[in-house]
């Protein structure tokens, strides 16, 4: 009898887990967030401009440049309000945390009101048909993608990375 309420215990928790991608996501995407603001934080804002090479983006425009991937997956996939573009325009370290703040909380709602059947849905891609759990699973990879290029940054200008902050 403990063998079988042992089983259907851990067969329920594996359902769980793998109808609930879009809370999984959630919750990385929090932490995600308080990561990536942490580490514009630590960058002084006379450092926003710094690029290691000049074939790269400087470090603030790594940071605008991971907001506006989310703003477009999120509204292009995930809702029907489109994000205009705004015009470029020299932002300070204040304006930039405060937009990529915006854009990660827009995402979590945006993301948190997705019925978990609609992630099965193929849409349109550059890249070629994908599932919108591929395009949930592209919007972390992103931004852990521009987010490794910032640690370095930091520490190529000896200011120590904030701690890592997994799931």
């Amino acid at each position: 009898m403990k063998s079988l309420l042992l089983i259907l215990t851990l067969f329920s928790i594996t359902t769980n887990a793998q109808e609930e991608p879009i809370s999984a996501f959630l919750e990385k995407w929090k932490n995600s967030k308080e990561y990536l603001l942490e580490m514009a934080k630590a960058m002084p804002e006379e450092n926003y401009s710094y690029k290691p090479t000049e074939r790269e983006m400087t470090f603030g425009d790594q940071l605008l440049h991971i907001k506006s991937n989310m703003d477009w997956l999120s509204s292009t996939y995930f809702s029907t309000i489109k994000k205009e573009k705004g015009e470029k325009k020299e932002l300070s370290k204040e304006e930039i945390i405060m937009q990529l703040e915006t854009s990660f909380n827009t995402v979590y709602k945006i993301i948190e009101q997705t019925p978990k059947e609609e992630l099965k849905e193929i849409v349109d891609f550059f890249a070629g048909p994908k599932t919108k759990l591929q395009i949930l699973n592209l919007l972390q990879d992103h931004v852990t993608h521009h987010r490794g290029q910032l640690i370095v940054y930091l520490n190529l200008n000896n200011i120590k990375p904030p701690k890592y902050v997994g799931w």
